[in-house]
């Protein structure tokens, strides 16, 4: 039986990850989290750990550890206020996870599963022409960049102390609970609120969170995972127009998108100063997960449509 500590462990991923592991008889659980969570010390141990900073004390939280899946973040946000958002997301993302992790090889934890971003590869790829987990690094923003200094911070650990690091790189994560953007579109949906977003045809990956935590799962004690990277995905590219059509059908909603020429939508969020929203809407990011696949034998549990329809149950159980 394997001890594995899950930072984050409150969190959209984290809490599902503690989720799994409680009800699999090979693995015991152990949440780290900021503050006090009186559900999750209901079904397993909980370590108080504060904020993950260079200075966080971990020798508690790793006693007996042999796995540590790391999902605690600065996490991307889309109006960052903060005078120097890059030295923010290093002081989290980059100086706290190393600090935990030379804390980890030293309490002879064996693996550190380390929750990274496909924000590491880059914003946008051409249509058909997805990211490869081996590719090119491209980070564009503050959060990308973060990323991938902690990945490499981590290899360069991994070759000093013997720890074994596993990477993973999801894109948009969707699932019970899930919030910004992917919760607006929900809400104006559920709204029939018209939208002009019918006739795109980008692909963009996506990874429901079952899907995503079943790759996490994999990873903490597949003996093929050890010193690897992955990108996570369902398997299934859409466009925006489709996403919006199969995820009105999974709330029982009729979606009304008007087909507006992309040409034009990119001319307004051009004109109006939001590059980031039209290359979200109009753009293309496919992954390919065929490593995972190949190395792993791991295939994407859940559907998309099943994903969907997680994804909009648990959106009416917390609205309602």
């Amino acid at each position: 039986m394997s001890c594995v500590l899950i930072t984050g462990a409150s969190g959209f991923v984290g809490s599902a990850v503690v989720d799994r592991l409680a009800v699999q008889s090979e693995f015991t659980p152990h949440a780290a989290v900021r503050r006090v969570n009186h559900q999750l010390a209901a079904m397993v141990d909980v370590i108080q750990v504060g904020d993950l900073t260079l200075d966080t004390d971990w020798d508690a939280a790793l006693q007996n550890i042999d796995v540590v899946v790391h999902v605690a973040a600065r996490v991307h946000v889309m109006q960052d206020t903060a005078n120097d958002p890059l030295v923010e997301f290093q002081r989290v993302n980059v100086e706290g996870t190393l600090n935990l992790a030379r804390q980890a090889a030293g309490a002879g934890v064996k693996r550190f599963v380390f929750i990274s971003s496909i924000k590491v590869n880059g914003e946008e790829t051409f249509l058909d022409k997805p990211f490869q987990a081996d590719d090119h690094l491209d980070p564009v923003d503050s959060y990308g960049i973060s990323k991938l200094e902690a990945e490499q911070g981590l290899q360069q650990l991994a070759e000093e102390t013997g720890i074994e690091v596993v990477i993973i790189r999801p894109p948009l994560v969707y699932g019970p609970g899930v919030k910004a953007n992917f919760q607006t579109m929900m809400r104006w949906l559920n709204k029939g609120i018209p939208l002009p977003l019918g006739a795109i045809h980008n692909k963009r990956s996506l990874v429901a969170l079952d899907n995503l935590v079943d790759l996490i799962v994999t990873c903490i004690d597949h003996p093929a995972a050890a010193n690897q990277i992955f990108l996570a995905g369902d398997g299934e590219d859409l466009s925006t127009t489709e996403l919006l059509q199969r995820m009105a059908k999974a709330m029982g909603k009729r979606s009304r998108l008007i087909p507006v020429p992309v040409w034009l939508l990119e001319l307004g969020a051009t004109l109006l100063g939001k590059r980031a929203m039209r290359q979200r809407l109009c753009g293309s990011l496919q992954v390919d997960i065929s490593k995972a696949q190949e190395v792993l034998g791991w295939v994407p549990p859940i559907s998309v449509d099943e994903g969907l329809k997680r994804a909009a149950a648990g959106q009416i159980d917390t609205s309602g």
